[in-house]
């Protein structure tokens, strides 16, 4: 199957998945802007997700786009190096229209992927999962459906805050490149549009991860207020 034998076919599995999750960080920070406009707004909706069959759904075809855009990503390059051999090693200078992020597109991603485990460590893994595994502490109970309350606790410890404003640092130079270079795989790569789709990407990301940041940096404020 050319998806799997040819390295465009990769990217092209690469490029499609890298915009499904695009899409999924927009609803994501869409969710978290309502934190900052009504609390009572966002624990609505984390109680409309919940542990529903759409929800588990979502959650289940997440991961897996997400696994497969991290395998054909270490795919991709492991192969890349493999044909550039002891080149790879040969000190040249770097042409000046290569982007740094696309020179260190897989530090980049490492970053995002520890990232996205501390998130569901403190926040799926808190919410959702002690729904789907049927839990029945009181306490554990009572918090399932709070998202602001585990916002809260975790933008509170400055450590955390550090942390996240890291990842999301990562995740703008890993999806400022991977934006306009996916658009580029699926065909539209001529000069007019793909120098447009870089000027988009970039505005595009910067919203997406400047309001990601601005819950992060709001609710941290307001812990120091109380």
């Amino acid at each position: 199957m050319w998806l799997t034998n040819s390295s465009v076919g990769r990217k092209v599995v690469m490029s499609v998945t890298g915009i499904a999750l695009i899409l999924f960080l927009t609803f994501h920070c869409a969710m978290n802007v309502v934190a900052l406009i009504s609390h009572e707004g966002y624990n609505w909706i984390c109680e409309m997700l919940g542990s529903n069959w759409y929800a588990v759904a979502a959650t289940i075809a997440l991961a897996a786009l997400f696994v497969i855009h991290i395998i054909y990503a270490f795919w991709l390059t492991w192969q890349n190096r493999k044909a550039r051999g002891t080149e790879r090693y040969a000190v040249t200078d770097k042409p000046k229209t290569v982007e740094w992020a696309s020179q260190n597109m897989l530090v980049l991603g490492i970053i995002v992927v520890l990232g996205i485990v501390l998130h569901l460590i403190n926040f799926w893994s808190k919410m959702m999962l002690p729904e789907l595994m049927g839990v029945e502490d009181p306490q554990v109970v009572a918090h399932t459906t709070d998202g602001i309350y585990h916002i809260q606790q975790t933008f509170s410890n400055p450590i955390y805050v550090v942390l996240y404003l890291v990842w999301l640092c990562a995740l703008w130079f890993h999806l400022t490149h991977g934006f306009w270079s996916a658009l580029q795989t699926i065909g539209w790569n001529n000069r007019l549009w793909l120098d447009r789709w870089k000027c988009i990407g970039n505005w595009y990301t910067t919203i997406i991860v400047g309001l990601f940041a601005l819950v992060v940096i709001v609710f941290f404020i307001q812990s120091l207020i109380k």
